[in-house]
């Protein structure tokens, strides 16, 4: 993870530690809110079930599309960072500042 003087120094970015933090709550706020929508979708079937059919189809669709999602955009994030990482070993190598 990172010490709380990472903090106030800038040798090193908290935003990639912050960014697996945040994805794994975006994971579980996406598993959250499927499972209750596959739950409206059963209940749902009492009323109507091809409606209940269809709102637990979208459901678990819902589910995988958020996962993929919230992973594609925490690499993108990330990638970011890894690209400034890497432009500044290349500014250190040519000795220019």
């Amino acid at each position: 993870m990172f010490d709380f003087r990472d903090l106030f120094q800038w040798d090193r970015f908290i935003t990639p530690t912050i960014i697996k933090t945040c994805y794994g709550l975006a994971i579980a706020l996406i598993c959250l809110f499927g499972i209750s929508g596959i739950f409206s979708g059963l209940a749902a079937m009492a009323v109507s079930p091809f409606g209940g059919f269809i709102v637990l189809l979208s459901s678990i669709a819902g589910v995988v599309v958020g996962i993929i999602f919230a992973r594609i955009a925490a690499e993108f994030i990330l990638i970011v960072f890894r690209i400034n990482e890497h432009l500044g070993a290349i500014r250190d190598q040519s000795g220019t500042r």
